[in-house]
């Protein structure tokens, strides 16, 4: 008897294609080993959509409409801009991969405009030019995207060394840093002992930069209103 094709549609795509990141990241992720999981032939998936660029444009809208479902718009530009970037980080922290997949797409989907559109409205109660609000916004997000691709490489990267010890053998770090002198290594050297490395990725360490970011902004605008 013949084996009846499994039944698929777009949310199970979908579905699919964000365990699959999660397991094996963007890298190693194709359509090849997205019908193999759902258990189709590769064609089949060109139904729903017409190349791998397309899908991710698919999941990117995917993770702005949950951005803007979350986005709590209330307050001045600042509050604002603020809870636009702690909503799109904590987003970000529950898709894998979707750091990358939003730096690789472009604003040609519905949700994905509106995203973009409710970023830029964060700004327009300001006295900035046109250009200069735009800025401010992609600043900020870029910022957002950065940390979290930052985090979720160092994650990666520490996964790494602790599955192959021969390579980055443990305790090894110390005695390398004290053989190098203070002009090569001191900063660092302190920092390292100090566990400041380790604040990397942190609620905290996130904080600090969005507050550099805002204070900048808002200097900007003061200086427009002089």
């Amino acid at each position: 008897m013949k084996r009846q094709q499994p039944q698929i549609s777009e949310d199970k795509i979908l579905e699919t294609s964000w365990k699959l990141l999660g397991e094996e990241g963007i890298e190693k992720f194709s359509l090849r080993r997205l019908a193999d999981r759902l258990g189709i032939q590769a064609p089949s998936l060109y139904w729903y959509f017409k190349s791998k660029q397309t899908l991710y444009q698919r999941l990117a809208n995917q993770i702005s409409k949950v951005i803007l479902e979350e986005f709590d718009s209330e307050g001045d530009w600042k509050e604002q801009m603020e809870g636009l970037a702690v909503t799109v980080r904590s987003v970000l922290r529950r898709y894998p991969c979707s750091t990358q997949l939003m730096m690789m797409t472009l604003p040609h989907e519905p949700d994905m405009i509106r995203f973009t559109n409710r970023m830029l409205l964060c700004m327009e109660s300001t006295p900035l030019e046109q250009e200069e609000k735009l800025q401010a916004v992609l600043t900020l997000v870029n910022y957002v995207f950065y940390f979290v691709l930052d985090d979720y490489q160092h994650q990666r990267n520490i996964s790494a060394v602790l599955k192959d010890q021969e390579v980055f053998p443990e305790g090894e770090m110390l005695p390398l840093l004290d053989s190098m002198s203070e002009t090569e290594a001191g900063i660092f050297r302190r920092m390292y002992k100090g566990g400041m490395f380790e604040l990397m990725g942190t609620d905290g360490a996130f904080d600090f930069g969005l507050k550099l970011i805002l204070l900048g902004i808002e200097q900007v605008i003061k200086e427009q209103e002089k």
